[in-house]
């Protein structure tokens, strides 16, 4: 896990939404959608070394796919697993910042 290829594939995306957005500003937590058979340990070190930040904690949970349909068809979306990461009072990660007020 030595190379940012292998950081990346861990830590994927993050989950920007209206619950997310009150988690990281109230208690400095950031969610991210995690590889699903990244373990806890392996999550802490990619996101200490990309973003340059101390974790305090991850806690990880399952998101079951869900139920779609289209017309007749009825498929499903595929599941991924999420890990909301505690960071040490003071460190941040920035994903977009506002550049101009609208």
């Amino acid at each position: 896990m030595s190379n940012t290829k292998s950081l990346y594939s861990i830590v994927g995306r993050p989950i920007v939404t209206e619950k997310t957005t009150v988690q990281r500003e109230g208690s400095n937590k950031v969610v991210f959608r995690v590889h699903k058979e990244a373990n806890k340990v392996q999550i802490r070190q990619a996101v200490e070394k990309l973003f340059n930040v101390r974790v305090t904690s991850v806690n990880t949970m399952r998101m079951p796919g869900k139920p779609k349909r289209t017309g007749k068809i009825m498929g499903s979306r595929s599941g991924y697993k999420k890990a909301v990461v505690t960071l040490v009072e003071g460190d941040t990660i920035e994903f977009y910042e506002m550049e101009g007020e609208v």
